[in-house]
């Protein structure tokens, strides 16, 4: 009875009929293209030759070498699969026009986005190498970085779901939500109360969602449902069972922004695992930051952009009506810079990753980084190993638990070649560890959503807070030593003592992780 309610229960599934349509549709591309091949030798030799010329394209792309290798592999051993796949998923018209949406949509809003020049020049003058990782992100994200304004940093999703709630509380003129997962359970049903009552105040009140990220978490066409409440509500690229790369793009940024002053943003989704009032993989260890002052008008701004090329709206809406100074009028408390900023996979800027990169390769004391996943490219493998050899502190904290055994086993594969530059690896056992964070020198931090993966750093839309001299760079190094004392160390040898099975098979998903 059981395993009927099992079967049941996934034929009545949305991901089986999209997944199942999927197939159908591959199934169907690859079966003209063998016919074809099968049917003339000229077609085949045609064929052949067309996948050498993608191939040699490929290879002359200004993209990720990882990338390359992946996809040269697939089509010179299955030409037909590899050259279907490539032809579905390498290239879309959809991504082109989508970033040309943003690139309008940045341009238009760029007065907003200039920065205060006084700020940049004190920056400068008390630290070069720090204003140039800030003039890096703001030359290339197009978001500058502040004063005025303060962080507080939670170390678990338990410590920052009541501080947003108290925050949601006193919202007066707008509210704006963007996650990538929304789950209906306590956490998603206090933060909706609390919405439909500020709808009913009079509220601006808008919410994105990712409709991959709540497939099986929202029923199907759930914005008509919040939209019956009062809340402007869309969803970012549905998900529809067509073959396209776009597909692939999905928003993972994590925005709750309340009044143009105050932001939230991290690791933690709207569900209840990530503040442990369900149980999923263990303990549930995700960290935030909540700002609080003019560095929460990127946060804004990358809102309202992400709005405007969803919505497709031709009207340009007038920024002004969201300007934090206009509802709070008192100037805000300052400590330290920060600078908010998000990172499209639409562009052939790989923001995310250059944070990090700049960070490891400026570090001069240590470098404490926690990541869920960690599949990692030459240039994110070579500089860590390089800051590990030149007496860098590099320490990588990763899930005891995993979420995905398939992912877990591919991150595992990277150890021996960190630990063997000295690099430490440390695995947080109570659970899974979903948190994004950089900390570096007792000066520089980064949180935000942006994982060590092809997905997040080459695929995903992703969004972080780097930090410098704020008050938090303390609690973010203190989080990291005292979980310490929760994790499991590990040892060459337990990388070189995986049997060969195992070892195999983590070589075959090296290969193709870019394409995972």
């Amino acid at each position: 009875m059981l395993i009927l309610k099992k079967i049941a229960k996934l034929l009545f599934n949305r991901i089986f009929y999209v997944a199942f349509a999927l197939m159908v549709q591959l199934g169907w591309l690859l079966a003209i293209f063998l016919r074809l091949a099968g049917y003339s030798r000229y077609i085949s030799f045609g064929l052949d030759v067309l996948s050498i010329l993608i191939v040699l394209w490929i290879v002359n792309k200004k993209t990720n070498p990882s990338y390359k290798l992946a996809w040269t592999m697939l089509i010179l051993c299955l030409p037909i699969f590899g050259l279907v796949l490539y032809l579905v998923f390498g290239q879309s018209r959809i991504a082109t026009y989508m970033q040309e949406r943003f690139t309008e949509i940045l341009d238009l809003t760029g007065d907003y986005l200039k920065g205060d020049e006084i700020t940049h020049e004190k920056l400068r003058e008390e630290d070069s190498s720090a204003c140039i990782q800030s003039d890096y992100i703001f030359k290339n994200s197009g978001y500058p970085v502040h004063e005025n304004t303060t962080a507080e940093y939670f170390q678990v999703g338990d410590d920052m779901f009541p501080v947003l709630v108290k925050e949601l509380e006193q919202a007066r003129h707008y509210i704006f939500i963007e996650y990538f997962i929304i789950h209906d359970g306590v956490m998603w049903r206090t933060i909706l109360d609390i919405l439909e009552r500020k709808v009913k105040e009079g509220l601006d009140v808008r919410l994105i969602y990712d409709d991959v990220g709540c497939l099986t978490t929202l029923p199907h066409k759930y914005y008509e449902q919040l939209r019956q409440k009062g809340i402007k509500c869309v969803v970012f690229n549905p998900f529809r069972p067509i073959l396209n790369v776009i597909q692939n793009n999905r928003d993972h940024r994590k925005f709750c922004i309340i009044d143009g002053y105050v932001g939230f943003t991290g690791g933690i989704n709207l569900a209840d695992e990530y503040i442990n009032q369900k149980e999923r993989f263990g303990h549930w260890k995700d960290t935030a930051v909540m700002l609080k002052g003019d560095a929460v008008w990127n946060m804004t701004a990358m809102f309202l952009h992400m709005w405007s090329v969803v919505t497709g709206s031709k009207e340009r809406e007038s920024f002004d009506n969201f300007l934090p100074h206009r509802f709070h009028q008192e100037e805000f408390r300052s400590d330290g810079y920060i600078q908010p900023f998000c990172d499209s996979p639409l562009d052939d800027e790989t923001v995310g990753e250059n944070v990090y990169l700049n960070i490891i390769n400026r570090a001069k004391r240590y470098v404490y980084i926690c990541t869920p996943y960690l599949i990692i490219d030459n240039e994110m493998m070579t500089a860590l190993c390089l800051a590990a050899k030149s007496g860098i502190d590099v320490r990588i904290m990763t899930p005891g638990i995993p979420d995905k055994k398939m992912v877990f086993l591919l991150t595992q594969s990277y150890y021996q070649q960190l630990l063997e530059a000295g690099v430490k690896i440390y695995e947080y056992q109570p659970g899974f560890l979903h948190a994004k964070s950089f900390v570096c020198d007792d000066e520089i931090g980064v949180v935000g959503t942006i994982n060590l993966d092809y997905r997040s750093l080459y695929l995903h839309f992703e969004d972080g807070v780097w930090i410098y001299k704020n008050s938090v760079i303390h609690d973010i190094k203190q989080d990291f030593v005292e979980t310490l004392d929760y994790c499991n160390p590990i040892s060459l040898e337990f990388c070189r003592g995986r049997n060969a099975a195992v070892r195999a098979m983590q070589n075959i998903l090296r290969l193709f992780a870019p394409m995972l």
